[in-house]
């Protein structure tokens, strides 16, 4: 049986940019082998499977390759790019099912897609001589008012500051070491970032998460939820009202990608993440299954 599968690029600054992802419509009688299977043959990161829902718009499903992920940024962009590309819906606001829960989407008219995530859990903090050991930076290249901390708004990922863009770059880190240290932790792997950026963005990021088979990705919407999330607890926050990031990463990879984060505050909590952006080279493959 042959599939078609419809790939894109989420939070593309340019056509070589962003971040490619898997999108399969109408999934409903695929098993889980199957998307599995099909996610391993697509070779991207993740992959979104389309379903039915009960109680939202639309069910959503993701694959890396080896397993199941509870929740996917950067797919779940390229599944609403999709579905605003092929006509099944027009802009507007949805509802999406996901193993982290019911989560809304926003499709603007100018095709931006943002999506929401759950507010943000802030857990333990971790270790910075074993974080640098594992990347192979000096403990001193880290960002000394800023902890290392476990943030999540989905997923569990370590939040690592670093002091500037040429440490950031300069990083070559230990696959195996992080794999076991997000596996100590319980987390999906590191976001390691800067305050010093290209273009006048709030961070510059590099995302590692060995763990899940991804040695580093180029743009992560779940990471930049967490990390907006975490600048806006430790930047001495101002009093009600919205925040608004941008995040750069994927340029150490030549794959220049740029997230944007919307928080909405009320006094020092912030109550509500959006996280999106743009969507590029949209096209078509056959599987078979």
């Amino acid at each position: 049986m042959k599939l078609k599968v419809y790939t894109a690029h989420s939070f593309a600054k340019t056509l070589e940019g962003g971040n490619p992802a898997g999108v399969v419509l109408d999934s409903d009688a695929l098993s889980d082998e199957n998307m599995k299977k099909i996610a391993g043959d697509v070779g991207f990161s993740e992959t979104a499977f389309v379903m039915k829902s009960e109680s939202a718009n639309f069910k959503v499903r993701f694959f890396i390759p080896e397993e199941e992920v509870d929740l996917c940024g950067h797919a779940t962009i390229a599944t609403f790019y999709v579905l605003l590309n092929k006509g099944i819906i027009k802009p507007g606001v949805f509802l999406q099912e996901t193993k982290a829960g019911i989560l809304s989407v926003e499709v603007r008219e100018d095709s931006t897609i943002m999506m929401e995530q759950n507010t943000p859990r802030f857990y333990e903090t971790v270790n910075e001589k074993e974080i640098a050991d594992s990347l192979n930076i000096n403990q001193y290249d880290l960002i000394d008012e800023l902890p290392i901390q476990i943030v999540s708004t989905g997923l569990r990922d370590i939040l690592v500051p670093v002091k500037n863009i040429n440490i950031v770059n300069s990083i070559t880190p230990n696959l195996k070491k992080v794999s076991q240290i997000c596996n100590k932790y319980n987390s999906v792997g590191y976001h390691v970032f800067t305050l010093e950026t290209l273009i006048g963005s709030h961070s510059y990021c590099r995302n590692f998460a060995p763990l899940y088979g991804i040695n580093e990705e180029s743009a992560t919407g779940t990471s930049n939820g967490a990390l907006a999330s975490y600048l806006f607890k430790y930047k001495n926050p101002e009093m009600g009202c919205d925040y608004s990031y941008l995040m750069e990463q994927g340029y150490s990879m030549k794959k220049p990608s740029e997230i944007k984060v919307e928080l909405m505050v009320e006094g020092k909590e912030v109550i509500d993440v959006k996280v999106g952006g743009k969507v590029m080279n949209l096209s078509e493959l056959i599987v078979e299954i």
